[in-house]
């Protein structure tokens, strides 16, 4: 556990933070980044023909090369979650959207299944703002830099439920906040199984 810790804490120093993954509205962070247990690391891969699925996905290699390399972690403090993501060899100077899912990564990008919400919206998929929101769920959306490398944070005022949030993905957008269109970010380009 602490050779972990020490490496995605080196790896922190090498990566730069394009954005501070923050989201209007979402209020300041609780909780620093130092403070997160790590809970998934991997470079992507294409899916497997059959059987066990990687780690860390790519659905799109032209926009999440293969090697890439994606990290979360999380901490819980006083009902409140802190959950980071960091990004490595992906395209320079791009807008990524990325949320917490539900279920493993698998073979399809639509296996990881929905995004995680704290109050779950009875109609699927969720786009009312309602619902579809960063206080709600997990938005990680992020601006790489001109190394491909980029850092987002976000911190909601309640707890994982235990088993239900399983994977980070990363979308081909910045998540959406217009009505009928709430919490959509594009294609999934690629997943990180991660048990929170």
């Amino acid at each position: 556990m602490r050779t972990t810790a020490a490496a995605l804490a080196g790896a922190a120093l090498l990566t730069l933070t394009a954005c501070s993954g923050t989201v209007p509205g979402s209020g300041p962070a609780q909780e620093t980044s130092s403070a997160a247990k790590p809970v998934a690391e991997a470079s992507v891969a294409a899916p497997a023909a059959s059987g066990d699925q990687p780690k860390g996905i790519t659905y799109d290699v032209a926009r999440i090369p293969s090697g890439a390399k994606l990290s979360t972690g999380s901490s819980v403090a006083n009902g409140r979650t802190a959950v980071e993501l960091k990004v490595s060899g992906l395209l320079p100077d791009t807008k990524y959207g990325s949320h917490v899912h539900t279920k493993p990564c698998g073979a399809k990008p639509a296996d990881s299944g929905p995004h995680y919400q704290n109050e779950k919206d009875p109609v699927t998929p969720s786009v009312d703002p309602k619902y579809a929101n960063a206080q709600n769920e997990i938005w990680l959306d992020f601006t790489t830099d001109a190394q491909g490398s980029a850092s987002a944070e976000a911190t909601v005022g309640w707890e994982f439920r235990q088993g239900e949030a399983n994977a980070v993905v990363v979308h081909a957008a910045h998540t959406s906040t217009e009505h009928g269109k709430a919490g959509t970010a594009g294609d999934r380009l690629a997943c990180l199984t991660a048990a929170f």
